[in-house]
């Protein structure tokens, strides 16, 4: 039986696009490496959002 742990306990990151911090969640357990984002709707805004070189 798996232990439960306290969400506090928990990974997190800050999402690319809107620096909030975001914790781990069971369906990003495989590729938690490589989530870069905290919703969809940042996904999308930083995937269109291109640096703009001055």
């Amino acid at each position: 039986m798996v232990k439960m742990r306290k969400k506090s306990d928990l990974p997190t990151k800050l999402c690319a696009h809107c620096q909030l911090p975001f914790t781990w969640r069971k369906k990003w357990e495989r590729d938690w490496a490589q989530v870069r984002y905290c919703s969809e709707r940042c996904r999308r805004a930083g995937k269109c959002a291109a640096p703009v070189a001055g």
